[in-house]
Order: structure tokens, then sequence, then C-alpha cells
């Protein structure tokens, strides 16, 4: 994973927690849904990243 898609994904999964936060903050239900998604979607790119890591590692394993 790189460095860049680790801020990329991050940057993504603060984002949709602000949405969130800001959507019950004014009580509109399809900001804070909005927000949750996106947290959602970072961390499932970002378990998609760690699983090509270990793929990746695992390779360097067995070529070593």
């Amino acid at each position: 994973m790189s460095t860049e898609d680790k801020f990329r994904n991050k940057a993504q999964e603060v984002g949709g927690m602000a949405k969130e936060g800001v959507g019950r903050a004014v009580d509109d239900e399809s900001l804070e849904a909005r927000g949750q998604a996106e947290q959602s979607e970072s961390k499932v790119k970002q378990a998609g990243e760690k699983v090509k890591d270990a793929a990746g590692r695992v390779k360097d394993a067995f070529t070593d």
C-alpha cells in the first residue's frame, strides 16, 4: 500500500466522520448517512490494500 493511498483513504475516512458529525448536528439524516457510507468505503479500501500488502510479503518470502 503506497503512502499516497494510505493518506487518501484516511482523508476519506476523516471526511466521512466530519460529514456524519455535521449531519447529526444539523439533524440531516441524508448527510449523516453519506458520511457513514464514506467511512465504510474507506475502510473497505484499506482492508483491500492490506490484503495486497500481505500477498506481496508472502510472495517475497517464497522468492528469497
